[in-house]
């Protein structure tokens, strides 16, 4: 190959990975609002400009291929750049190959196949007998890591468990003196983060002792506030919390050991789901716990909580990823914590995310 075939060559196989990059960011707008199916991102590309795109709706239909492609252009002898193997089979919509083959796509671009045996390398063959080119796994290593939650929970019918701490430079995860040891940008990005994920996951003793919304208060995006799960093993939630009286648009789930039926029933009147537990004690009882999560089509969790219960799933290695909010400032003799920061003090801060947060700073580490 001469050198300007080579260098053509390169500059089209970087178009090729940036239309996908952009496929991604689309991918990232609903992603942990689309149930049980993955949030897939799609450009449409045609003699060298952009001319369609589109993502996976909220609650998971339709899908960013029909987004994409139902509209009123020409797309002829294009390409698309899907995150994702398209569906092939027939369930509550038809399969996004149709869409594609009546569209006369040219060529098809995605970097891994679907692990949902329905779809699972299977487009192929059907798009190639309408002459559609594919090309897969240009950047793979970004979906494999884009699509952990989903891959987790269709193989292992786990999702993927991450959690928040915030800590001071001298480790403390109390401030005596102010409810907040973050800064305002560190508590916007964690509404943000909410956002993300299936569900929110706390302890009724954190609940109880902040009294917090666990929401998403960000504009535009107060209705992706994540469902709620709350671990309460002996029933001690209140029933004076914010969380009863504000009518927020998601869904409530407590699990609990406890039968008090008088509680119970209160709390089935305000709309809360109670999960009755043989037992909350041990990693196969909290297995059993997430898993249950799937049923409920939640791939992605996302913890805050107190450090006992962090602790406690450190140790268990129930965590995948961990966000450490950390602050610049010593809290000294203001600082406090209720159970051992030294599990905490272990996890080495090397993956320091790159976004402004004044004068915090935000990791995110990787524990299983």
């Amino acid at each position: 190959m001469s050198y300007m075939a080579s260098q053509k060559r390169n500059k089209t196989q970087t178009k090729h990975i940036e239309n996908l990059a952009l496929a991604f960011e689309l991918a990232k707008i609903n992603l942990g609002s689309t149930k049980e199916n993955p949030s897939v991102g799609c450009v449409v590309e045609k003699d060298g400009s952009i001319i369609s795109s589109g993502y996976t709706s909220i609650n998971g239909r339709p899908h960013a291929e029909y987004n994409a492609l139902n509209k009123n252009i020409n797309f002829k002898n294009s390409n698309i750049y899907i995150t994702l193997e398209p569906c092939s089979h027939y369930g509550k919509t038809p399969p996004c190959t149709n869409i594609i083959k009546n569209k006369k796509i040219k060529r098809v671009f995605y970097p891994i196949n679907d692990i949902d045996e329905r779809s699972n390398n299977k487009s192929q063959k059907v798009l190639s007998k309408k002459n559609i080119s594919i090309s897969k796994f240009f950047l793979k290593k970004k979906a494999l890591k884009f699509y952990e939650s989903y891959l987790r929970h269709k193989k292992d019918k786990l999702p993927i468990i991450d959690v928040k701490l915030a800590l001071s430079k001298d480790y403390f995860t109390i401030n005596r003196k102010n409810k907040w040891i973050t800064n305002e940008q560190s508590r916007r990005l964690t509404h943000f983060l909410r956002s993300q994920y299936n569900a929110l996951l706390a302890t009724s003793k954190s609940i109880n002792k902040d009294n917090s919304l666990l929401n998403c208060r960000i504009n535009g995006l107060e209705n992706k506030s994540p469902n709620l799960i709350i671990i309460d093993r002996d029933l001690k939630i209140k029933k004076s919390l914010d969380i009863f009286k504000k009518k927020l648009h998601r869904k409530i789930y407590l699990y609990t050991t406890n039968n008090n039926k008088k509680k119970i029933n209160w709390l089935k009147k305000n709309n809360i789901k109670v999960l009755i537990m043989e037992r909350m004690n041990t990693r196969d009882d909290y297995i059993k716990i997430f898993k249950s999560f799937t049923k409920l089509n939640f791939s992605r969790i996302f913890i805050e909580t107190g450090l006992t219960f962090i602790n406690f799933l450190i140790n268990n290695k129930l965590l995948n990823n961990i966000y450490i909010f950390k602050t610049d400032t010593n809290l000294n003799k203001n600082g406090f914590n209720n159970s051992s920061n030294k599990l905490i003090k272990k996890i080495k801060l090397k993956n320091k995310l790159k976004v402004y947060l004044n004068n915090d700073n935000v990791y995110l580490e990787r524990l299983n």
